[in-house]
């Protein structure tokens, strides 16, 4: 069989992004994006990947010179659509922690005009004890704000040499806050004046909002799928069809980014905020809320839940009754877009994995499902599949053994590596095998829910009778409970 750079090229452009992040969900939508447009001539640049953690390694973007393949199936429009991409737009990938100076080369790169990021809801976090002169600086904001001075140094602080960064992490106003750290660490780092006045006045931090279900697929099946194509692509990447980037931007930005109109995902507004309530609180609220306690009662795939008829319904409840009617949106398009929501759930096509739905969900229960939780609160009404989600977060992060440093829990007798951040991870690993009174308690305060608990009666005790029921009876079992025992008080 041959590999893929047999059969296409990478297009030999100028470098104008830099990416930090090589994720599925930026191979599925965002590449696909900008190939678009390279491909009908509206753009003439590539993109440059870089790095952002020290996990793992950027060796099979080396084989394949960058080159890989995507593929959509799903429905639209009633449809059965199922149709492969090749992106031959990535012209380079660069791994900080291992050639630095290639990390701080593609920052004087002249043409370079654009920083998109998905470094998880976790990314965009400031970390004060992050270092300037680490090679590279240990977060993502961190080496960003390292990249910046590299530019604002090699440039002169000239004012047309300034990035636009485009952040795609789920959080709110992710613009905002990536702009934030990054002078907060300018500030921290003892950086010249000059440079973030710089940073302030040459550059813009978009916030933006992504939508694309990006499961790729089960290892069994890449043969039959590099059969299909007629060449050996280990970076496939497969997605279902509907595909969403809001861009909050002014026009002069827009003008400079010609990556949407017709059949693009892409589009610019001047308001994100009813796109981010609704795609945040819906889908990835729906997702957020019911994947640990699926895992948890035995379930691998997204569309497995669907299939069963406890764990749909919890679904469905928790959407209609707990979430949608918090959502600033006519009620009507709200329920219409869950429904919508459920079906892309549903698709034939898509292994979408509950473990990679969980990494990081304490950051994502947070961001996605703890407004809808307060909103619920404020009205009046209970949020009791709610409360359960959070003990079902508990419940599944309960650190059963560690191995390497890393830590794992269990479920059927068989390990799964939590995934998280250092202080979640610590957590666990103390509180977790302790009574759930302790365990609730000491996680509502990570959360800082524990100086809100007047505002939410009954929330820590209710969840901490939910952690113990997934523990006694199973979470399939706790989770039928609380569904089938209403949303009053």
């Amino acid at each position: 069989m041959r590999e893929i750079q047999e059969v296409y090229r990478t297009n030999r452009l100028p470098v104008r992004v830099a990416q930090f992040g090589e994720g599925r969900l930026l191979r599925a939508l965002i590449e696909p994006i900008f190939q678009k447009a390279v491909d009908e001539g509206r753009f003439a640049g590539s993109v440059a990947i870089v790095k952002p953690t020290g996990r793992g390694n950027l060796d099979v973007f080396e084989r394949q010179s960058c080159l890989y393949t995507v593929i959509l199936r799903g429905k639209q429009a009633g449809e059965v659509s199922d149709e492969s991409y090749p992106v031959t737009c990535v012209d380079r990938a660069v791994n900080p922690y291992r050639d630095f100076e290639s990390f701080l080369a593609l920052a004087r790169l002249p043409e370079l005009s654009f920083v998109i990021s998905n470094t998880t809801e976790a990314g965009i976090v400031l970390d004060r004890e992050d270092r300037f002169d680490a090679a590279p600086p240990a977060s993502f904001p961190g080496k960003l704000t390292r990249f910046l001075y590299e530019r604002y140094r090699c440039c002169g602080g000239a004012k047309d040499a300034g990035l636009v960064m485009l952040p795609t992490e789920l959080i709110e106003h992710n613009g905002d806050r990536l702009r934030e750290c990054v002078l907060s660490l300018a500030s921290i780092w003892g950086l010249e004046e000059g440079f973030a006045a710089w940073v302030r006045e040459a550059c813009a931090f978009c916030s933006t909002l992504v939508d694309r279900i990006v499961s790729g697929c089960l290892p069994e099946e890449l043969p039959s799928l590099w059969e299909r194509l007629g060449y050996r692509d280990e970076l496939l990447t497969v997605g279902e069809p509907f595909g969403m980037w809001a861009i909050e931007a002014p026009e002069d930005i827009a003008a400079r980014l010609p990556i949407d109109g017709p059949g693009s995902p892409a589009f610019f507004v001047r308001d994100l905020a009813p796109w981010k309530q609704r795609k945040v609180r819906i889908l990835n609220g729906g997702h957020t809320s019911m994947a640990p306690a699926a895992f948890l009662a035995g379930k691998d795939l997204v569309r497995e839940c669907m299939d069963d008829a406890v764990i749909h319904r919890f679904l469905t409840e928790t959407e209609t009754e707990e979430i949608v009617p918090h959502v600033p949106l006519p009620r009507a398009d709200a329920l219409a877009f869950a429904a919508e929501v459920e079906q892309r759930f549903e698709n034939p096509f898509l292994d979408h994995r509950l473990l990679d739905i969980c990494a990081n969900s304490f950051a994502k229960w947070q961001e996605r499902v703890l407004p809808s939780v307060r909103d619920c609160y404020a009205a009046g009404k209970l949020p009791r599949r709610l409360v359960f989600s959070f003990a079902a977060l508990l419940a599944f992060y309960t650190a059963a053994e560690k191995k390497d440093g890393e830590l794992f829990g269990l479920r059927d007798g068989r390990p799964y590596r939590l995934q998280e951040s250092p202080q979640v991870l610590a957590l666990a690993e103390r509180f977790g095998s302790g009574s759930p009174e302790a365990y609730v308690e000491a996680a509502m305060r990570e959360t800082g829910l524990w100086e809100e608990r007047e505002a939410l009666p009954r929330f820590a005790e209710l969840a901490a009778a939910d952690l113990r029921a997934i523990r006694e009876t199973g979470a399939l079992r706790a989770l039928a409970a609380v569904t089938e025992g209403g949303d009053t008080r």
